[in-house]
């Protein structure tokens, strides 16, 4: 798969901190007032706590936050919200805008209210940035945070591969926690890897028939290892309570569930096929009441403070342009045990996915849980 962004390793240990220090309140932040409905990731306290308080006391705008633990709930709400109105601002993930774009809810972004040039390379231009705009080069989402899935392991329970991969995921000798659409793709590519499919697992993000022949294979492999799962999980809290109260040993999940976990005994691995790496950011709904003030937060983000505490709050990898001296040296650490140069360049980007393949894909882990 072509790699969506340029990195190399002193950009990533540059971009992998974590602690922001207080956002620096600048007049030139004091622009515009008001309120904004946000709707967002559930389970990141310090976005509550401590984000947007400072993005308040930098802008005199108030952030209305709704929690919601996974982008499908996202989606189902923003539809709703196209009716009744409510929501002016919503944090997908750059693989799913589109297919929000085609069913009417979004948007575009006024390049003139941002400040584009914040952003560090390779995730706001280049091909980043064409995966941003429609055909018409219109910009309908903004980065705000980036990271990766891979595995959490317990490292005295955990029986990995070496080295590790994810067909440990799969493996009776482990109890795992597994998000199920993750779960259906990492046996996809497992199996690509070994040379057990009839054509590239990739190909299936775009030819819905494929999609289908490859899906029924994974599906019926992971089917075969269900055994194993003691937790599915949609969003941080359940992958968390997975491994601390329901015993897994081995899952499949977001970065930010490594480093919470980084002093209970467990380790973040990058498997031999690469770690699954995502690309979040903002998007505008159609019927947005607040335009001036989504355009505010999406620039604060944008900026090295906001950057800094945005990523923070997740415990992923800043957007903007001098973050990393805002951040402490934890997260940096944690990341560095993880990627080195080879698992850097193995990183698996998710590729767009359409409003039908998503659809799809839904239908096959709700078989994968039923089964």
């Amino acid at each position: 798969m072509t790699k969506n962004f340029t990195l190399n390793r002193r950009g990533f240990m540059a971009a992998t901190a974590a602690l922001a220090a207080p956002a620096i309140i600048s007049s030139k932040a004091l622009a515009s007032s008001g309120e904004l409905n946000f709707t967002g990731w559930a389970g990141y306290d310090k976005l509550k706590a401590e984000v947007f308080p400072a993005f308040e006391a930098a802008t005199g705008i108030k952030v209305n936050f709704t929690e919601l633990p996974d982008q499908d709930t996202m989606f189902a709400q923003a539809k709703v919200a196209l009716q009744s109105g409510g929501i002016d601002m919503i944090e997908p993930t750059i693989d799913r805008w589109g297919g929000w774009n085609s069913n009417g809810l979004l948007q575009s972004f006024d390049p003139a209210k941002l400040a584009m040039e914040n952003y560090l390379p390779g995730l706001a231009d280049g091909a980043a940035g064409v995966r941003s705009a429609d055909a018409d080069g219109k910009l309908f989402y903004v980065p705000s945070n980036w990271g990766t899935e891979a595995l959490v392991v317990n490292t005295a329970g955990a029986k990995l591969s070496a080295p590790a991969s994810l067909g440990d995921l799969f493996s009776a000798d482990n109890q795992v926690v597994l998000r199920p659409h993750s779960a259906l793709a990492a046996m996809g590519r497992y199996l690509d890897a070994t040379g057990k499919l009839p054509f590239p697992w990739l190909e299936g993000y775009t030819d819905m028939a494929k999609m289908t022949q490859l899906w029924d294979i994974a599906l019926a492999e992971a089917i075969k290892a269900k055994a194993n799962v003691v937790q599915f999980w949609s969003g941080e809290n359940e992958a968390n309570a997975g491994f601390t109260a329901n015993g897994a040993t081995v899952g499949l999940c977001w970065d930010s569930t490594g480093f919470n976990l980084r002093n209970d005994g467990y380790a973040y691995v990058a498997p031999a096929e690469g770690a699954f790496a995502w690309h979040q950011g903002f998007v505008l709904m159609k019927n947005a009441a607040n335009l001036d003030q989504a355009h505010e937060l999406a620039k604060w983000v944008s900026t090295a403070d906001g950057a800094a505490m945005w990523a923070t709050a997740f415990s992923s990898n800043p957007v903007g342009k001098g973050s990393a001296d805002k951040m402490n040296p934890d997260v940096a650490a944690y990341y560095n045990g993880t990627f080195n140069d080879d698992a850097l360049g193995k990183l698996w980007w998710w590729p767009d996915q359409s409003a039908e393949f998503i659809a799809k894909r839904g239908e096959y882990a709700d078989k994968y849980k039923a089964a």
